[in-house]
């Protein structure tokens, strides 16, 4: 199996981003990439979000391509707990590729910038999200009604899982 590493982001990476993202099969991602040239400007601002402690972005890799990307933002109200967010081209769904990389990036998390809880939050119906928060060891917490809004811009339940350091 070739290695599964993850790195800071690039704006090189934009294009790439745009092609997963906008996979009419992710019905479970609420962001959409409206032009490569928009995820261009927002990859620029990953630097000032780290800088920030807003957000930290990393790019998965796997065997040395890109597949998707990970992510922690932190709690603008509660700087020690974060919550990661993912995403996986479709080719490699199924494949133990975004639980590792969970795994790489919440371990920056605690170790790196000291939080001390990581939460994950998907719709109910994402089974797949929810076995790689499991396979990780994140305990389910609730339903959050109402708590994000989809792709097609209704309020959605989410489940929260989270993991404690």
């Amino acid at each position: 199996m070739p290695k599964i590493t993850i790195r800071y982001q690039r704006v090189s990476d934009a294009a790439r981003f745009h092609k997963i993202i906008n996979n009419p099969n992710f019905i479970y991602f609420s962001t959409k990439s409206k032009s490569i040239a928009a995820e261009v400007k927002w990859l620029k601002e990953n630097p000032n979000r780290r800088k920030n402690n807003i957000e930290w972005n990393y790019t998965v890799l796997y065997g040395g391509g890109i597949v998707g990307a990970v992510g922690i933002k932190i709690n603008y109200h509660r700087k020690y707990v974060g919550e990661i967010g993912y995403f996986l081209d479709e080719y490699f769904w199924r494949k133990g590729i975004i639980t590792k990389a969970v795994k790489l990036a919440e371990k920056d998390g605690f170790n790196k910038l000291g939080l001390k809880r990581i939460e994950i939050i998907m719709q109910p119906e994402n089974k797949a999200s929810e076995r790689v928060a499991v396979k990780c060891g994140y305990k389910k917490e609730g339903l959050l009604r109402k708590a994000v809004r989809g792709r097609d811009g209704k309020m959605k339940n989410v489940l929260i899982y989270a993991k404690v350091f």
